[in-house]
């Protein structure tokens, strides 16, 4: 059995086959689940954000950084829908970082591949001018403010509500663009009560 069969197995939750093939699509994520561990060596680029910035400069592949940088479209134009304007900044909780997925230690992390990123926020400056909102923003998100995964994510009144509705639409296009991310994982998935983890593994799978 090669390493994708059992993974595939190991993932209930595996779904429709991923997209076109990447490069990294052919390596092997199996590894020992305890000691010390060397992750392969790939390309690895830094990366700012081309249409929105990040709070810290990301670690990736450089096929990775093309799937973000079609994220960054689908945050700016999620945002532009719900408040009028988009984030100066996405905050996160890291890229590139050598590890096993913490719940399936046979298996090495797409982390430790620059393959993956989790996004824990954003950050939005005040409306501009000239920046027309729309008619049923709060007054007070006319100012700046931030959006996070917690508790936002779990928002039902006033304000909190919002940004719920941004971060529930905002992962509902991610979901239909099959051509940014394949794994995408948020607080309905164990340990990510605070972030939304995207990546671009050989299969895909969808617990947000």
């Amino acid at each position: 059995m090669t390493w994708l069969m059992a993974f595939t197995l190991l993932f209930a939750r595996v779904q429709e086959p991923v997209d076109t093939h990447l490069a990294l699509d052919d390596l092997a994520r199996i590894v020992e689940p305890t000691g010390k561990i060397q992750c392969p060596k790939v390309e690895l680029v830094n990366y700012r954000g081309d249409f929105i910035r990040y709070a810290s400069p990301l670690h990736v592949n450089a096929e990775f950084r093309a799937r973000l940088r079609r994220f960054e479209l689908v945050v700016h134009q999620t945002a532009m829908d719900v408040y009028g304007r988009a984030p100066t900044q996405i905050t996160h909780l890291g890229s590139f970082n050598c590890r096993r997925i913490r719940l399936w230690p046979e298996y090495l992390s797409e982390h430790g591949l620059g393959n993956a990123l989790d996004v824990s926020g954003f950050v939005f400056g005040p409306l501009g001018r000239r920046q027309n909102a729309p008619a049923d923003l709060p007054k007070a998100l006319k100012r700046g403010f931030r959006v996070r995964i917690d508790p936002d994510w779990q928002g039902t009144e006033g304000v909190a509500a919002l940004h719920a509705k941004f971060l529930r639409e905002l992962t509902q296009r991610l979901v239909a663009r099959q051509d940014i991310f394949r794994v995408l994982l948020g607080p309905a998935y164990p340990g990510h009560k605070n972030h939304f983890h995207f990546d671009c593994a050989p299969w895909r799978i969808v617990e947000i």
